[in-house]
């Protein structure tokens, strides 16, 4: 069986999630993977290049996901549409969130980090105008989605609710967070 670079990729998200970008190595990632080292070196020049194309795809899906930020502030059906599809990439995106969220501040110099930093800023300023309530709410809300499904099953928890379950209760919680809040 040949491994190619898309199994290598997966070997090295599983990798970088589990032991962190800074203790893994090429050659961990290559035993792991059954190949050399020089294998894993010929699809990807560096361990940078390699998480680049690791948290690329999902970088990229969150930027496709960027214009429609602005139906949070639309009515439920549209809120309900960005926050199904926000939620289904953060499970898609499992690993490449929790690296984010868990090895980021160690990786600022790291270009593919600040490129999916300046994507999360651009998230937050396209929103219209909001209080600083507002701001807090979806900071929380949407922040910590990706955290909850980063972690989900890291700590050994073993009546964690599965996907399906997880994802209608985040899609409806999100909801009711990010609704508009009525003046009183």
């Amino acid at each position: 069986m040949q491994t190619t670079a898309s199994d290598v990729r997966q070997v090295a998200l599983e990798e970088f999630a589990s032991a962190g970008y800074l203790g893994t190595s090429i050659q961990a990632v290559a035993d792991r993977a059954g190949v050399s080292k020089a294998s894993v070196l010929y699809h990807y020049a560096s361990k940078e290049a390699l998480l680049d194309a690791v948290l690329s795809p999902a970088i990229d899906e969150i930027g496709e996901l960027l214009p429609r930020t602005v139906q949070l502030a639309g009515d439920a059906d549209e809120r309900a549409g960005f926050l199904a599809d926000f939620v289904d990439l953060l499970l898609r995106h499992r690993l490449a969130a929790q690296i984010f969220i868990t090895q980021s501040g160690a990786l600022v110099d790291v270009p593919v980090v600040g490129r999916a930093q300046l994507l999360i800023q651009q998230i937050a300023a396209a929103r219209p105008q909001q209080s600083v309530d507002d701001q807090v709410r979806f900071a929380v809300a949407l922040g910590g989605a990706a955290y909850l499904l980063a972690q989900t099953g890291q700590y050994g928890v073993d009546d964690a609710p599965d996907d399906d379950a997880l994802r209608a209760s985040l899609i409806r919680i999100l909801g009711e967070l990010l609704a508009p809040v009525s003046a009183v």
